[in-house]
C-alpha cells in the first residue's frame, strides 16, 4: 500500500492496517499525549492517543526520514 492510499482510508482502517502489516518503532510522551512510531512499507505513522486513554485521536503519516528526528534515541531494532 502506498502512503497516499493509506492516507486515504478511514481512520478505523488505517489503524486495522497497522495492526496487521505495521512494525512498532517506538513509543513517546509530548505533553499530554502518548505517541507510537510504526513502520509501514515505505512510510512510517505516528499514532497520537491522550495520556491514559486507548482511544486513537489521529494518525500522522510521513515518508520523510526528518520527521524521525524525535525518535532517533527511542528506536529499538529487533535483533536478529
Amino acid at each position: 500500500m502506498t502512503c497516499a492510499t493509506f492516507k486515504s482510508l478511514h481512520q478505523r482502517r488505517q489503524a486495522e492496517h497497522l495492526a496487521r502489516h505495521g512494525h512498532a518503532l517506538a513509543e513517546r510522551t509530548e505533553d499530554s499525549f502518548r505517541l507510537s512510531l510504526y513502520a509501514i512499507e515505505n512510510f512510517y505513522a505516528e499514532v497520537w492517543r491522550s495520556a491514559g486513554e486507548e482511544a486513537i485521536l489521529f494518525i500522522h503519516v510521513f515518508e520523510q526520514p526528518s520527521g524521525l528526528a524525535d525518535y532517533l534515541a527511542l528506536v529499538r531494532l529487533p535483533k536478529f
